[in-house]
Order: structure tokens, then sequence, then C-alpha cells
């Protein structure tokens, strides 16, 4: 029988008294009648009773779903995302938005398969929600302030949207550490559990930067739990054209990569200031992006300290046939390097520099002033720009060739060495801690990147991040320290701190500010190095060493 109800084909049976005393309701209340039916309706709906079915995603099987990040776009757990609902002069408009928005939460809730503990809608996400529709339609006090009362209601919608994007972010970062700590003590049927609940709160192409990471660390958690035998060797991943171009980009767009290298450009040249050659050796030049900046930096140098002669450069690439990512593509490798040389070249002939840029390969036990061309006269200086970290430790191997690279190095007595690496404790820490630290740095990172097209260079997080996760031993490529770790490695290498100086870090800091004028953005000196980060977590360590 007519009941007056909107949206009856949607409705759940009720007893009669129920449709009474609403009818009752009705007639009381004309004006306010289907917003308190609405609300009276949502209060006594039931769940569908449907048979329990098999998840999708097996507690011990995840083959169907996929590791990659191609199409990652799943709908948000909990409150479901829809447009904030403006006041409308009329009445009928706002009761047809209200009713076609409850009408979909209720199909939502109905066609919910799992239990009521499970239920991708809580009690508290549904009433938020209701209070969100309702508040816009909710009369003033008086007509007089019916304008102040609209704009509250509007300012208590995003203020409330915003509270519930931070507790789903929060929410969803726990729930991540769960699934790390689970899969630590070997209980996968629960890090299945959970990743099939992660899986419904990400949006990778859409979401904001914790969406996009909880999608990413979902991602290597599955890598983890069911690695594809398709997929690609660790070494060919990170070792390929496309990584280091997304690395490139990454280290031009970011500017807490960018400033680290610019420091390490400076503390270079403050080194060498008073030497007319120059000699860099870089064991991973990579796409020559850092010395595109030296260039510049040396030319505005001389061209502030009115310098009649700018020294000779020379860089000498080492291509070292012993560390992974170079003989995975080992190859191409001379032949990408020639072109870098190539291109740094011709920048340096625009600017009057005279280059030399040579390519060497040797592995680190045949590196001595000799093969490297070192000459007399010569300033000396070493880089490790992001290098070390994926350079083996005695806790791969035990012939340790990331010290043994630093004793070849001390040997050499340069001028200057370089250290820059991204801080974070990812070598030797067990599993659980180490994906929270992961989760911690590249969320900081996503959240301080900001890209209208950000794909090549998420990709490229994507790809690092999940090596760090997924991987263990010898595919393990990555395996970055904190900066005190650092320093006990280079104290026991022979090295002694060369703390940059206060002008290094004047430039840095006007460069930070100039570059992006962000209160997020930290820089600051600590025990010898200068420290870039977001939000007080430090992200990169540039330092000094003698």
């Amino acid at each position: 029988m007519a009941s007056g109800y909107p949206g009856r084909e949607y409705l759940l049976k009720r007893t009669l008294p129920e449709q009474q005393q609403q009818q009752q309701q009705q007639q009381q209340q004309q004006q306010q009648s289907q917003q308190l039916q609405q609300a009276l309706f949502l209060r006594s709906v039931k769940h569908k009773a449907v048979p329990l079915q098999t998840s999708p995603i097996s507690p011990l099987d995840l083959s169907h779903t996929s590791s990659t990040l191609v199409g990652f776009s799943f709908p948000p757990v909990g409150v479901m995302e829809m447009p904030e609902l403006e006041p409308e002069p009329e009445s009928e408009k706002k009761t047809v938005i209200i009713k076609n928005r409850l009408q979909e939460l209720e199909r939502q809730l109905l066609l919910d398969d799992d239990e009521d503990e499970e239920s991708a809608i809580t009690n508290n996400e549904w009433n938020d929600t209701i209070q969100q529709l309702i508040s816009p339609l909710s009369p003033s006090p008086t007509s007089s302030s019916s304008s102040s009362s609209s704009s509250s209601s509007s300012s208590s919608i995003a203020s409330s949207s915003s509270s519930s994007s931070s507790s789903s972010s929060s929410s969803s970062r726990q729930l991540l550490l769960d699934t790390a700590n689970a899969i630590s003590d070997g209980n996968l049927d629960t890090a299945a559990a959970n990743l099939s609940k992660l899986k419904q709160a990400t949006n990778y192409l859409r979401g904001d930067p914790d969406q996009r990471l909880t999608a990413i660390m979902v991602s290597a958690l599955m890598s983890r739990i069911n690695p594809s035998p398709l997929a690609s060797h660790p070494f060919a991943d990170l070792g390929s054209a496309e990584h280091l171009a997304g690395t490139a980009m990454l280290h031009e767009v970011s500017p807490v990569f960018k400033l680290s290298l610019l420091a390490a450009n400076l503390a270079i040249l403050d080194a060498t200031r008073d030497h007319l050659k120059i000699h860099i050796i870089d064991f991973d030049v990579g796409q020559g992006v850092q010395y595109a900046t030296f260039i510049h930096a040396l030319t505005d140098q001389y061209r502030h300290n009115h310098s009649s002669r700018l020294p000779a450069v020379k860089i000498t690439a080492v291509a070292d046939p012993s560390l992974p990512f170079h003989a995975s593509h080992l190859k191409n490798n001379n032949s990408n390097l020639r072109q870098v040389g190539e291109r740094l070249a011709r920048l340096a002939e625009k600017a009057g520099v005279g280059l030399r840029f040579n390519i060497v390969c040797r592995r680190p036990s045949e590196l001595d002033r000799s093969t490297l061309g070192c000459e007399p006269g010569e300033a000396l200086a070493v880089n490790f720009a992001f290098l070390l970290s994926r350079v083996a430790d005695e806790s791969v191997t035990p012939a340790n060739p990331r010290d043994e690279l630093l004793r070849r190095v001390k040997a050499l007595s340069p001028l200057i060495v370089i250290l820059v690496e991204q801080d974070m404790n990812t070598n030797t820490a067990p599993f659980a801690p180490r994906f929270a630290e992961v989760c911690a740095h590249y969320g900081a990172l996503l959240d301080s990147i900001d890209l209208s097209n950000r794909t090549r260079v998420e990709t490229c997080i994507v790809r690092k991040a999940t090596n760090a996760v997924a991987r263990d031993g010898a595919d393990r490529i990555e395996r970055c320290e904190v900066f005190g770790k650092w320093r006990a490695r280079m104290g026991m290498a022979g090295f002694t701190p060369s703390p940059l100086t206060a002008s290094v870090t004047e430039s840095v800091q006007a460069r930070l500010g100039s570059i992006r004028p962000n209160p997020g953005f930290t820089l600051k000196q600590d025990a010898g190095g200068l420290c870039l980060g977001w939000h007080g977590r430090n992200l990169t360590v540039t330092s000094a060493w003698r």
C-alpha cells in the first residue's frame, strides 16, 4: 500500500506499528516529514541476510590480485566519497538530493557480503555521513541568521570531511603496520584479510598522498607474500633505463633530493676553490643531472668572485661490473655514459668551462690513482650520491664490498669525499620495523612532492619501496642506513668528518626558500651532516669527509 515514503522500492519490510507511527509523524510534521522519516528509516534498517561468500583474495592465495599499480584504483572503505551538498533555495531539490544519497548508501549497506564486524560502513561512519547530509537542511534559528547558518553548515561539512580523511589515513597506516607484523609472525591469514580491506581503501590514480602511499605499500606487501614467478629480477628493475630516468626526475622535482645534490656540489666547490684543476670521481653518474648543476654552480661562483680563470674539470665515471645495478645493463651502460659525457661537454663549452669526461670499467680491487687517471696538481673529490646504500655490506656477504670500496677510496687520498644518502634504517632492521621505516619515509616524500604529472616519479618510488619491503638477501638492493650508522662506517674506513661550511648551508637555505616557500620543509645541521626533511622527518643527509 502507499506509504508516502520516497524510494519505497529500496526499503526492507517493516511491521505494521512502525508504518502507522511513521504515518502519524508525517501528518503532524509536514514541513520536516521527509527528513525525519528518512532518519528514522536509517535507524531501523536491518542488514539483509545473505550467505557468506568466499573472499576473492584467499587468505593463503593472492594469485587473483595484481602486484602492479597499473589501474590500481579501488573504492574507498568507510564513508563513501561524494561531493558536498550545498544549500539550494527549493526544499524539493534538497529532498531529492538527500533521497538519492541515502538510497545510494542504503544499497551499499544492504549489498555488503561481510559480517557486521567486517562491514565497510560502521555505525559511527554511517551516523557521521548522515549528519553531513542533513546539516545543510537544518532550519535556521531565525530568518535573519540563515546566511550565517548556511555558512556554518558548509564549514562544518568541510571540517568533518577533513577529520574523516585524517582518521581514515591513520586507520590505514595502522592497518598496514599490523599487516607487516602479521607477516613477520607468519600469520598469513590475517595478513591476507588485512590486505583485502586495504585494497578497498586505496585510490592510486586519484587519491591523496596517503591513499597513494597505501596503494604502494599494499603492492609491496602483496609482492612479499606471493611474489609473481613472472616478475623481473630486482636488478633489472632498479637498473633499467626507465628507473634511471625516473630517479633523475625524482632528484629534479623533489626539493629535498635536489637541494641535497646542490649541497654536495657546493661542498666540492668550497673544498677545491683554490685549485685550477678539479677531478671528480663518481661511481654512479646516472643521467648526469648533478653535474649539469655543478657546471652552473661553478660559473656562478667564479662570476661572483670576479675570477679571471675558471678551473678545468675532469669527471671520471666508474662503471663497476661487480655492482648488480651496473651489471644488469652493462652492455648499454658505456653507451649511456658516453651520451651523458657528450651532453655535459656541450653544456660546459657553452659555459666556458673546460671539461673532460672519462669512463673507467674497473672493480674496486683494481682501483688506484693510476687506473683512475689521477694527475699531479689535481684537487681530487669523490662523490657518493645515493650509491653506497646500494652496495652490499657484511650483512649480505662476508666480502663486504661496501667497506672495501670505502677503503679503496681512502687510499686515493682525496681532498674531499661527499656522502649523500636517504636517512632511513632499512639495512639490517627486522622486517616489521623496516616496513614501518619505509612507510614513514616514502609517506613523507610523497607528501612533499607537488606534481601534476607524477606517474614516472612515483613509479620510481614504487620500485624502491617494493625492493626494500619484498626482497631480502642479495635481492634487496637498496639498504639505507641512518646517518649515525654512516658516521660509524666512515670512521672505521679511516675518514674524519669535514662539516659543511656556513656558506654552503646558507646557500641551500636560500635556494629552498626560492624554490618552494613551504613551511613543511626542514633544514638543519646534525653531527656534521646537512639534513633535509619534511615536517621534522629527515629524508636525506649530505656530509663531507676527508
